[in-house]
């Protein structure tokens, strides 16, 4: 799986209300660590090789500034900007040295639904550790679309994304093993939906998702396994309204892998996972994973 232009999702950035709220959260809570900060902007790690996997800057609201994601090459990063500036995306910064703690070289665009997508080839890495109930890394983003079709078309041709699985609402595009490392979700706004972080395995899932119950943030949609892509999820809602999951045991996929449609994707009445355990959504998160708009220009 290494024709494709980009290596995986390194990191996203949101702006909060509340950054002091909002680092307390993810730090002694959620399981990251600060490892930089610089005026205006503060970038949290997991235990994984990425120097970071989270960007929080003061704003007036929960907002989705910023995708990041790693190119495979320095090659491959040059060829990328040509492409999409050429598919009608916004040119915000062009290729040069990267302005961050992690350093490298790095682009970035304004795609035509309105997210701003940052790509990166040789910012710093540390050696990966695998700690117990805790992040390791980004595992996906998921992105609400109102024009789903025409921006999985973008990910595809633009991005060299392969869809691996489309049900009734969503479309799943991988770059790498990984059964997905961006879904796209039909919705009547664009924005962020959710973010997925993932985690050793199905016992720090649990574990970790008692330690945020313990803390006074409810469960939103979980513990349950997904059925395109078969990972374990638990979904909540940080302090400002973003929603964000644990999860692991992602399905690795290959060339061989078989595309299902959403004829195949469906479930029992009244069943919302895999497994059939998972209780219904509840009415905070719903409402929350279609809050979070893409900052302005």
């Amino acid at each position: 799986m290494s024709d494709f232009p980009l290596a995986g999702l390194r990191s996203v950035e949101l702006s909060t209300p509340d950054l002091d709220a909002s680092i307390e959260f993810y730090t002694r809570v959620w399981g990251l660590k600060e490892v930089a900060r610089e005026p205006g902007k503060v970038f949290l790690a997991a235990t994984g090789s990425d120097h970071h996997v989270l960007e929080l800057k003061p704003g007036d609201a929960p907002l989705l500034r910023k995708i990041t994601f790693r190119a495979r090459s320095r090659e491959a990063l040059a060829a990328l900007e040509r492409t999409l500036v050429a598919a009608g995306c916004a040119l915000l910064r062009p290729f040069g040295a990267a302005d961050s703690p992690a350093g490298g070289e790095r682009f970035v665009v304004r795609e035509p639904q309105g997210s701003t997508l940052e790509f990166v080839f040789g910012d710093k890495t540390k050696p990966e550790r695998v700690v117990p109930n805790v992040p390791l890394r980004l595992a996906h983003v998921n992105i609400n679309s109102s024009d789903i079709e025409a921006l999985t078309a973008f990910y595809r041709s633009a991005l060299g994304f392969r869809l691996t699985d489309r049900s009734k609402m969503m479309a799943f595009l991988c770059c790498n093993s990984d059964h997905h490392s961006v879904v796209l979700a039909d919705a009547d706004v664009n924005g962020l939906n959710h973010i997925a972080f993932q985690m050793p395995d199905l016992e720090s899932v649990m574990r970790g998702s008692g330690r945020v119950k313990d803390a006074g943030y409810p469960i939103g949609w979980g513990v349950g396994r997904h059925g395109p892509g078969d990972n374990v999820f638990a979904y909540f809602v940080d302090p400002t309204g973003v929603v964000i999951e644990y999860t692991a045991e992602v399905l690795q996929v290959d060339e061989n892998y078989r595309f299902r449609g959403p004829s195949e994707w469906v479930w029992p009445p009244g069943r919302t996972d895999h497994w059939g355990i998972a209780p219904q959504k509840s009415d905070a998160c719903k409402k929350a994973q279609l809050s979070v708009t893409f900052a302005g220009p």
